[in-house]
């Protein structure tokens, strides 16, 4: 089975309970139609599980079939250096079929990010640093397409594209802990 490595740390951007002793990863493209779909689920599950569960995304480009993904995990992390990475990747799910350099900057300007800073970020070698991090500790993870999760390190086999299996396998996992 495959391990998530490295484990979460500081870099990444997360959500819910920090302190939770669920910790779910994406590996997640944003201009990938699955992890589309895939993003409602998320955030459903957040809704009803945010308590008890700490979410982290990690950028896993799938550029050679998204020709768009890369800029938008670009302007992504550019918004959380102002701290608007959720809103940004928000925007962006819920607007896959708009993806663009356009939209982007429209998203940014949406945001209220200062523009001049967003830009100098965008093509700064910090990010570019990040993004492929991310995608190096997918690979190093045994990630192969997107969306990818692990639950508490451990590679998520039983999700099927529907609610009903994250939900069970948080279930599942909050279970194990307990006893």
């Amino acid at each position: 089975m495959s391990k998530l490595k490295p484990p979460v740390n500081s870099a990444d951007h997360q959500e819910g309970n920090i302190n939770a002793d669920i910790i779910l990863v994406e590996y997640g493209d944003f201009q990938c139609p699955y992890c589309g779909r895939a993003y409602p689920l998320i955030k459903r599950l957040l809704k009803e599980r945010g308590k008890d569960i700490h979410f982290v995304f990690r950028n896993f480009h799938l550029s050679e079939i998204h020709a768009h993904a890369l800029a938008a995990a670009i302007a992504a992390e550019a918004a959380g250096k102002q701290g608007k990475y959720w809103e940004m990747h928000d925007r962006i799910f819920e607007n896959q079929d708009l993806l663009a350099d356009d939209f982007l900057l429209s998203s940014a300007q949406l945001l209220g990010l200062d523009m001049k800073q967003f830009k100098m970020d965008s093509k700064s070698e910090e990010l570019q640093t990040k993004i492929e991090s991310d995608f190096d500790s997918g690979v190093r993870s045994g990630v192969n397409g997107t969306p990818s999760f692990f639950l508490n390190g451990a590679k998520l086999l039983t999700y099927d594209e529907t609610y009903q299996s994250l939900y069970n396998a948080i279930q599942s996992e909050s279970k194990k802990i307990s006893h």
